[in-house]
């Protein structure tokens, strides 16, 4: 290993007397990028804030370039050149990108905020790291890809010499994981150090210098990045050999549920036709910007159709809203589950309630003891780990607990047709095998039928009885049973 950066030695932390880490050591040198992985509630983002100085640790040690601390606070941490950039953006969308990167340190001149030297500043930033985006342009207007890396030449602004990256391309086109990556790749040789948190395994050989496995608050595994293969990666997190990588065993479909003929807008896509039955999985594959969103969309009437045909169960539709939608039978989950998806101040039954909330209701009363009675039946079909309980707030749980219960919520409303965007998307690789098998079972015991758009080639291996290939708005191909592999898939989309 290059210079060490940062040295953490058996560290230990607790929460009301639970231990969460056992003893963990980790390790990052200069100009290195360690992979971080693990199922969430493994440790890693306890870990991760210990360094930025976020939470202290019960015992350990703690050493930063060569020196040995006491103790790290996050101002501490952030005069030491560490700087954690996180999943969801956390810039100021309508500020320019100059004032974005020098955010709370505003070049000034006699008092006033000096403007053209922030401009020329950041522009001489972003060319350095390869950054091709205007000083002038409004935060807001960039694509997810480019605010992700606004946020890596803020803390550059800073001077950060170690790097947390929490789940950076969890939103990002192909393209923009390339780009981001060839950024990385510069930091890497001028001598920033980077600790890199993805669920992605594939992500792992090609950005990650050295692997990190965490399990239960203990480390598994350290071993090369390159030479480590996925399997042992997975069972390192999961603790079992046993790792389910084959395509599922297809079901009998019933009548149809879904026919879409020659639907398309002027902008996103056109012409798709595909016929979706009961008890069938369709996934829509394709790159991030392709379309398969933006289809999902139009059918459930966040985005304007003005071509085509949509029939539900043979009745002809024109869904404009999701009102009208959830009363054609359609249930529907974004990709952004947390800002689109879930309500952050209600608790976990109530989540998983409100679109039951009328069949409920009693004299205009829904009674909390129904939403609860609702909630103890879906977490044990689907597992559902809340350990407060129904009250549980839904924020508090895991991204994959948090999806399981979204996809309860329309199995509790009994909702015949699913549009699902991206359902696994910042979920671990356990919570991800379990939300396949549940989207599956549900399908072909209770006839739903579901229709997937995704990103992830590996998610439709797993989960499609049938996969269309979308691309620039177009199906270009339909594969089904063995033909669905991810060779086919990646070829196709391209």
């Amino acid at each position: 290993m290059s210079k060490v950066l940062v040295g953490l030695h058996d560290i230990r932390k607790s929460f009301n007397g639970v231990e969460v880490l056992h003893g963990v050591d980790l390790q990052l040198g200069s100009g290195e990028v360690l992979a971080l992985l693990g199922e969430n509630g493994a440790g890693k983002s306890t870990l991760v804030k210990i360094l930025a100085g976020d939470l202290e640790p019960d015992s350990g040690d703690i050493e930063i370039d060569g020196a040995k601390l006491a103790k790290l606070d996050f101002y501490h941490a952030r005069r030491l050149g560490i700087r954690m950039i996180f999943q969801e953006l956390n810039d100021a969308p309508d500020l320019t990108v100059a004032e974005n990167i020098y955010l709370g340190a505003w070049p000034k001149r006699f008092g006033v905020v000096d403007r053209s030297r922030m401009k020329r500043e950041a522009e001489e930033l972003l060319e350095r790291i390869g950054i091709n985006i205007s000083p002038s342009a409004i935060a807001g207007t960039l694509r997810v890809g480019e605010r992700q890396l606004l946020e890596i030449a803020r803390a550059l602004s800073q001077e950060a010499k170690i790097l947390i990256l929490d789940e950076p391309t969890a939103a990002l086109s192909n393209a923009e994981v390339e780009h981001l990556f060839a950024v990385i790749d510069k930091l890497r040789l001028s001598g920033v150090g980077m600790i890199y948190i993805t669920h992605r395994l594939d992500e792992v050989a090609r950005i990650a210098d050295r692997v990190q496995v965490l399990r239960d608050g203990n480390s598994i595994v350290t071993a090369d990045a390159k030479t480590t293969d996925r399997d042992t990666l997975v069972s390192a997190m999961l603790g079992s050999e046993s790792i389910h990588t084959g395509r599922p065993t297809p079901g009998e479909v019933g009548k149809s549920a879904l026919k879409v003929t020659s639907l398309g807008n002027e902008r996103d896509f056109a012409d798709i036709d595909f016929d979706l039955k009961e008890g069938e999985v369709v996934c829509l594959f394709g790159k991030i910007g392709s379309g398969t969103s933006e289809i999902i969309e139009g059918l459930y009437g966040l985005r304007p159709v003005n071509q085509g045909e949509i029939e539900i169960f043979g009745k002809s539709v024109k869904p404009s809203n999701p009102v009208q939608s959830v009363e054609n039978g359609m249930g529907y989950l974004p990709a952004d589950r947390q800002r689109l998806g879930s309500f952050g101040a209600l608790s976990v039954a109530q989540n998983l309630s409100v679109r039951s909330w009328m069949k409920m209701s009693k004299y205009f009363f829904v009674p909390k003891s129904a939403e609860e009675k609702a909630f103890q039946t879906w977490q044990d079909l689907l597992s559902i780990v809340a350990k407060r309980g129904p009250g549980q707030e839904i924020v508090t749980l895991s991204g994959g607990n948090q999806q399981k219960v979204l996809l309860a919520r329309w199995f509790e409303a009994e909702a015949p047709v699913l549009l699902l965007v991206e359902p696994t998307r910042g979920v671990d690789v356990g919570a991800r095998r379990d939300i396949y098998d549940i989207i599956r079972k549900q399908a072909l015991e209770k006839n739903i039928a579901v229709l997937v758009a995704t990103s992830d080639y590996e998610e439709v291996v797993l989960l499609a009885d049938r996969a269309l290939v979308v691309s620039k708005g177009a199906i270009v191909k339909e594969l089904t049973g063995n033909e669905i592999n991810s060779t086919n898939l990646i070829a196709a989309a391209s």
